[in-house]
């Protein structure tokens, strides 16, 4: 793939430390959003979402880079992806964020139909071909399915290296989706991600966060697989993120020690973010709708059986929309002629680092393997 559609000698200047922002097309031109569906979502592993969320002998259609997968789950539970696509006359089989039951896929076009392994069943007056689905690699990550849509990513393993030690403890596999909430917000979607790095804004916009976790406290780590972030500390007192600290859930099963005053932040890399915290774990799962509009699936983890939610939810979805609030600010500014990309300072490093993978993805052309060292 060639590089992307950009100034290549602005893309070259955000790698110069301190750093700074991209440049004014990679936040509102639709070519460059165009390359980066093709080349970093569908050249990587992307977060469809939760396993749970394909149901039993069903399918769910979901949009990953520049297009569309059926993630499928037969009697046997193993999910499966395929290519959203008739193998006939290519209609697409079920239109894409929707879900359907069944033991069968049947495409709406001539009603060829298939099992929900991807081979074909049977067509109207005739017998049928050997013309199955053809098949995506997704895997399975603690509870998440991660599909690579043009199948040339390296191992996931190698994406999430050093990770597991982190996020084992929290053992995502065994918790449920307790609340989900959907936003749309008029930014793109790297802002998003750029705004979740670092929390140097954190005193101007968020003072109930500032109120139960320092926003100058903790540590960012410094990863060998594909993905960022850092741990921040609760004030004393505090037993998790809400408005007034305290949980109505108590800690996760395998929460002890050090991790009961802390959370963390991380993100996967293109567009999963976990928030790991003592009681309960939150993500936001990115998808950019447009060059300057993203879709943000927000979900809420607790125990299977919790009930009592409420704490978590109501402080986040008020932070979140403080974000978003932002993040929109930001983007009129980005597409105002009087942009300049602005310099990083010292408590914006993780910024600087997804930056950096960013604009060394522009310049090679290939969907990043490793975070870019700063």
């Amino acid at each position: 793939m060639n590089s992307a559609p950009l100034d290549l000698d602005e893309v070259r200047e955000c790698l110069k430390a301190p750093g700074q922002m991209l440049p004014q097309a990679a936040y509102i031109a639709d070519d460059v959003l165009d390359w980066e569906r093709k080349v970093v979502f569908a050249g990587g592993w992307v977060c469809a979402g939760r396993s749970s969320d394909i149901p039993n002998r069903g399918r769910k259609a979901v949009a990953v880079g520049d297009d569309s997968v059926l993630l499928v789950r037969d009697d046997d539970a193993t999910p499966r992806g395929f290519y959203n696509v008739c193998r006939h006359r290519a209609h697409e089989l079920l239109p894409c964020g929707s879900s359907a039951t069944g033991r069968f896929i049947a495409c709406p076009y001539h009603n060829w139909v298939y099992t929900l392994k991807g081979d074909l069943h049977r067509i109207p007056g005739e017998p049928a071909p050997k013309l199955g689905l053809v098949e995506v690699p997704i895997t399975e990550w603690h509870g998440f399915v991660f599909v690579n849509a043009d199948g040339q990513a390296p191992p996931i393993h190698d994406y999430l290296d050093g990770l597991e030690e982190i996020v084992a403890p929290y053992t995502l596999n065994e918790l449920d989706v307790a609340a989900s909430h959907e936003y749309e917000l008029d930014a793109n979607w790297k802002l998003a991600v750029e705004n979740y790095h670092e929390c140097y804004h954190c005193p101007a916009i968020h003072p109930e966060l500032c109120a139960v976790s320092p926003p100058d406290s903790g540590d960012n780590y410094v990863p060998t697989g594909l993905w960022a972030g850092g741990r921040m500390d609760l004030v004393d007192g505090a037993e998790t993120m809400s408005f007034d600290g305290a949980s109505a859930a108590g800690p996760l099963p395998g929460i002890t020690g050090e991790r009961l005053r802390i959370v963390e932040y991380l993100h996967l890399f293109p567009n999963l973010l976990l928030s790991l915290h003592p009681d309960y774990v939150m993500t936001h799962v990115l998808e950019p709708l447009t060059a300057t509009r993203t879709k943000v699936t927000c979900q809420w983890l607790f125990p299977k059986g919790t009930t009592d939610v409420g704490y978590a939810v109501d402080f986040w979805d008020l932070t979140n929309r403080q974000d978003w609030q932002a993040c929109e600010g930001v983007q009129r500014g980005v597409s105002s002629r009087g942009y300049r990309p602005g310099p990083f300072s010292a408590d914006e490093d993780v910024t600087f680092q997804w930056i950096a993978t960013v604009a060394t993805a522009y310049l090679t052309g290939r969907a990043p393997a490793l975070p870019e060292r700063i």
